[in-house]
């Protein structure tokens, strides 16, 4: 006879769809409520390996509430900022772990042409469009499922997006797959099928803080390359595509986040701080390479970043500004935390020699994000 808790656990991952049998069984994925939003429900499911590491994502948003992985003693830490309930997310958030669509990054005066008709977009960054506009991809609910595997924890996300939401031409139909792996890395597979041409560039926008909190100007970081795009006062790219030799921008070898966050650099940087895009060193379009690796010094944390995307934002939480309180009553301070987003170039509609964002009806948009965590 099945003990309480057996019977239990049993339930819960036949609701989730993963069958598990047993307490040793792993991974797992489990559910609970997490609020209402446009009168719908929301929930949180939390991915659990075998190792420990557990992602909590709620299927507002796509946002990853909460990213336990181990330290160099063992000791879990939650290495993603955020909020303790939803409430918080759609009150007041600079993207916390978000799922970001249909657009990521900036579009200048929210507007691009795509075969002779120019589209106009919502603006909600200044003069810009800023990651899909006033209610892309991060605020919306998404249906959610717990697939069954026998190696990792998956939770899978669909959306429809409307032909005309947020000014955008087709009706996108997207998938959004968490994979949390046996070996700490939680992984992203993003696919997306329009009926008429459009553009899309999805990315993630996780803060990062490796040490569990404090600032990350100690945290080390890597990007795998040789080139950056400058940007003007609007953070719009113009166009130039420059060596980043001789620059703060220059993070091929293990660098301080904060050793040179603050010079003046007037021509690839409007204003102290990192908010830019890197291009990667891709070897093949569309191959999966890796493109930063972040090491905390304090907890021996160490993030390695890859994806198949040609470029990735660095964002160092600029304009964090300790008005938020969030997990565990922590205020965020101005670089308390930081963003990798692989991802297409910024405004890349309007810049014919950036590699294109447009997806025709039957393509398939694919796009992979890994974020993998281990310790020194």
């Amino acid at each position: 006879m099945k003990t309480p808790l057996k019977a239990l656990i049993s339930a819960l991952s036949l609701a989730t769809g993963l069958g598990c049998a047993s307490l040793a069984a792993s991974p797992s994925v489990s559910s609970k409520p997490f609020g209402t939003v446009d009168g719908k429900p929301v929930e949180l499911f939390t991915l659990r390996n075998d190792k420990g590491a557990q992602a909590s994502i709620t299927n507002y948003g796509g946002i990853v509430v909460t990213l336990h992985v181990p330290d160099r003693s063992g000791k879990l830490v939650d290495v993603v900022m955020g909020y303790d309930n939803v409430d918080g997310y759609v009150a007041k958030t600079p993207y916390f772990g978000a799922l970001i669509g249909r657009y990521g990054n900036r579009i200048a005066k929210g507007q691009f042409t795509l075969d002779g008709k120019t589209y106009q977009l919502p603006l909600n960054d200044g003069a810009n469009t800023l990651h899909g506009g006033t209610k892309g991809f991060d605020k919306v609910v998404w249906q959610a499922k717990a697939v069954k595997s026998d190696c990792c924890a998956v939770l899978e996300l669909t959306y429809h997006s409307a032909d005309g939401e947020q000014g955008y031409p087709g009706n996108l139909d997207v998938v959004a797959t968490y994979t949390l792996t046996e070996d700490n890395a939680l992984r992203l597979d993003f696919k997306a099928k329009t009926d008429k041409p459009t553009v899309v560039n999805l990315t993630h926008h996780s803060y990062f803080n490796l040490s569990g909190g404090g600032t990350i100007l100690d945290h080390l970081l890597t990007i795998n390359s040789d080139k950056t795009t400058p940007v003007d006062s609007g953070l719009i790219p113009t166009g130039e595509i420059v060596s980043v030799d001789g620059t703060p921008f220059d993070f091929r070898k293990p660098t301080a986040i904060g050793a040179r966050i603050d010079d003046p650099d007037t021509v690839l940087q409007y204003g102290p701080g990192y908010d830019h895009n890197w291009v990667v060193n891709q070897k093949k379009a569309g191959e999966l390479c890796q493109h930063a690796v972040v090491e905390s010094p304090k907890s021996g944390i160490v993030l390695e970043v890859s994806s198949t995307e040609p470029a990735v934002q660095f964002y160092a939480g600029n304009f964090l500004d300790g008005t938020i309180t969030g997990k565990y009553s922590q205020v965020y301070q101005k670089r308390s935390g930081f963003c990798l987003e692989p991802q297409h170039y910024p405004d890349s509609p309007n810049h014919e020699n950036f590699p294109s964002t447009v997806l025709k009806p039957g393509e398939t948009y694919t796009n992979t994000i890994i974020y993998k965590f281990s310790t020194r």
